[in-house]
């Protein structure tokens, strides 16, 4: 072991740092929404919404998938990384360029043509994040979340305390768009400066093909994965308007809270954990089930308890304007639960090389998800777009990324007794939760007996899951002893 990677920190520290940094980061995300929420209103909540979907659809390709190969790549990723930063940069002009010329027509096609200006201005962070992707990477691969962490919660409350002083000045949708992008241009220095790969442009043609060769197929599953993520957000503001949209929104932006607490973190460490071991298939399983088993424990019960208090919970903090929320937070939040898997899922067979497999995936998702959610919207409204997306999501967990993992090296039997605890934890915690948010008629004491109700839960299938968290540990000492 080198002096270097001594002084690195490894995953469990990371891991830590991960979970700390969505803490806060969600605590404070969700106080801000809460303010901005109850400033705006949902006609001006939508029209923000119309820009956030923009920009998200825009990242999610930006850099074409090279940074990534950054985090995998077994040799010093110093060689490789000016060719990165290159292909990351030049990419996220042309798409910055491309996304102003099309903000006029996506803001109509959404139902609110005054958002163009909100839509245009939010692109500012689209080269932001193409001159940043390499030192990303880079701080994911050495484990450096505690640095991150920093960074992150520099441009989180940065952004949302100036976004909050302009909308309460008046400046409306457009004070959340000026905080997002002067936020990112701190977060971006501040990444840049805490690298430890500095900022270099060049162009090795020995790496282009390698790298494009295994960015590009990421970068289409990513197009396609946020085409998964985003078509309900889509097809509420196309069919049901901008005011459906807010509503929506601050649904979605709630059920994702689960998601962001847990698998966000897990990600920023779980690749490069599956990367050290890629080369042992029994190691790689048994970390994936363990893995899984000890996230589903939480996420389930967590999920199914903002599905059962919906109510309460959305007209408790948001007020009695936000009510209609309430239709598809209830079905989102079951759908926040099985984003978590996907998620672990993706990490897992994106380190396995099947970004092809991937891709597949994804598109077939896509093929059955959008005429789903359509169908939904006009029959259901916003509830029926929420109940499309369990529907379909279900459908494409068992039988699509089932197959995925099989293909992969995981054992698909001995991963479906792993998850009965917590998915009886999750139907656990839904029905108390429901039964509790029926007998108890003020807001605050529903939302806040089922949530007692749903930790409870958490710590009974914690302590069920000891063997999962002991092969953990297990995996990461074997992994410290080999290093």
């Amino acid at each position: 072991m080198t002096a270097t990677q001594t002084r690195q920190p490894g995953a469990r520290r990371a891991l830590s740092w991960s979970f700390a940094n969505a803490a806060l980061g969600k605590l404070g995300g969700l106080l801000i929404g809460i303010i901005i929420a109850r400033v705006l209103g949902p006609d001006e909540f939508g029209t923000y919404a119309i820009a956030m979907v923009a920009l998200l659809a825009v990242l999610s390709f930006n850099e074409l998938g090279v940074s990534l190969a950054i985090v995998r790549w077994q040799e010093d990723p110093r060689r490789i990384a000016p060719t990165v930063t290159t292909i990351s940069v030049g990419a996220s002009l042309i798409v910055f360029a491309v996304g102003w010329m099309l903000a006029p027509l996506f803001a109509s096609t959404m139902g609110d043509p005054t958002a163009t200006p909100v839509v245009q201005l939010m692109l500012l962070c689209v080269p932001l994040n193409g001159l940043v992707a390499t030192a990303a990477a880079v701080m994911q691969r050495e484990y450096q979340q505690g640095k991150r962490t920093i960074a992150d919660q520099v441009n989180a409350w940065l952004g949302a305390g100036l976004s909050v002083a302009l909308a309460i000045a008046g400046v409306g949708a457009m004070s959340l768009a000026i905080g997002r992008v002067v936020a990112s241009v701190v977060f971006a220095v501040m990444l840049l400066a805490f690298s430890s790969v500095p900022l270099r442009f060049g162009w090795d043609r020995q790496y282009v093909r390698p790298l494009l060769a295994f960015g590009l197929p990421l970068a289409g599953a990513s197009i396609v994965v946020f085409a998964v993520g985003y078509a309900d957000q889509l097809v509420v503001g196309a069919v049901l308007g901008a005011q459906a949209l807010g509503f929506y929104l601050l649904a979605f932006n709630l059920a994702s809270w689960p998601v962001s607490m847990l698998s966000q973190p897990v990600r920023a460490v779980a690749p490069a954990a599956f990367a050290r071991i890629q080369e042992d298939g029994v190691r790689m399983d048994l970390n994936f089930r363990a893995a899984s088993r000890v996230l589903m424990a939480v996420a389930l019960p967590v999920c199914a308890f903002l599905a059962a208090a919906a109510v309460p919970v959305i007209t408790f903090v948001y007020g009695a304007a936000w009510a209609p929320a309430a239709l598809a937070l209830q079905w989102l939040a079951l759908h926040g639960g099985i984003r978590i898997a996907f998620e672990l899922a993706y990490d897992f067979l994106a380190v396995k090389r099947r970004s092809v497999t991937l891709m597949v995936i994804q598109g077939v998702w896509l093929a059955l998800l959008l005429p789903a959610v359509i169908v939904g919207a006009h029959l259901g409204g916003i509830g029926g777009v929420a109940i499309a997306q369990v529907a379909v999501a279900l459908v494409v967990l068992v039988g699509g990324y089932g197959w995925a993992l099989r293909r992969g090296g995981v054992r698909i039997g001995a991963l479906a007794r792993t998850l009965l605890v917590p998915v009886s934890a999750g139907i656990l915690a839904w029905a108390g939760g429901a039964l509790l948010s029926d007998l108890i008629t003020a807001d605050f004491f529903a939302a806040l007996a089922a949530g007692c109700f749903a930790l409870a839960v958490v710590a009974l299938a914690m302590a069920a899951s000891r063997s999962s968290l002991r092969a953990l540990g297990a995996v990461r000492a074997r992994q410290e002893v080999g290093a």
